[in-house]
């Protein structure tokens, strides 16, 4: 059984970031202990732009403290937030589950809450400006380690210390792994988009890129991942 315990709870409150007149929720701080969580995420938790950020389908985001090494390897020990929790914006951060071991759908219980994986996370340009690395939404899109989000069925609370046990996997074959894959490298492979598309656990918005790639081809990412408007 996929087990392992949650080393940090993460929240923040929006501020301005970036580009002026821009805020965000990303940076998050570490909590001492169990914090409610339900459909929209933890009750103390903000988003900043709601069009892209939050609702029941991002309710909670999970970033691996697995990658970091990795991370440090390529940009340098240098580089601020590398070997930190909440540096990629996350609420929890965990070791030993990566987008290889979690799969969509997937129902894991953590503290008193149910949680259900809804999709992986598509990096945005935000990355870029708290790492000062100018392309590192794409690095994140590129590596495929992105972490994901969950969606709430069952609130809870979960803190810090506590279990994350996975209790069901329903498409043990749609590993976070590989539906980045599908999504970023093979691109147009119209046999797995269609199969995205009918995923029922997929978040709605996944789907409908998916049906959309089938009909009028490869979105554009220069905006989410550079940013402007």
């Amino acid at each position: 059984m996929t087990e392992t315990t949650i080393t940090a709870v993460l929240v923040g409150k929006a501020a301005p970031f970036g580009p002026p007149g821009r805020t965000s929720a990303i940076a998050k701080s570490p909590v001492d202990g169990p914090r409610a969580v339900g459909p929209e995420g933890f009750l103390d938790d903000e988003q900043a732009d709601r069009r892209v950020h939050g609702g029941p389908d991002k309710a909670i985001h999970h970033y691996p403290m697995d990658h970091h090494p990795a991370w440090r390897d390529e940009l340098g020990a240098e580089v601020p937030l590398l070997g930190q929790p909440g540096a990629f914006g996350e609420n929890l951060a965990t070791l030993g589950l990566t987008e290889v071991d979690v799969c969509v759908g997937d129902r894991f219980r953590a503290g008193t809450a149910l949680l259900e994986v809804a999709q992986a996370r598509q990096p945005c340009w935000k990355l870029n400006h708290r790492f000062a690395v100018p392309d590192m939404a794409k690095r994140v899109q590129t590596t495929g380690r992105t972490g994901w989000y969950y969606r709430v069925p069952e609130p809870g609370q979960i803190g810090p210390g506590d279990r994350l046990t996975l209790v069901e996997r329903p498409y043990p074959h749609w590993t976070l792994a590989r539906l980045l894959h599908v999504l970023y490298v093979d691109t147009q492979n119209r046999e797995a988009l269609a199969e995205m598309a009918a995923l029922p656990v997929l978040a709605q918005t996944w789907r409908t890129l998916a049906e959309r790639r089938l009909t009028q081809g490869v979105e554009d990412w220069t905006k989410r991942l550079n940013g402007g408007d």
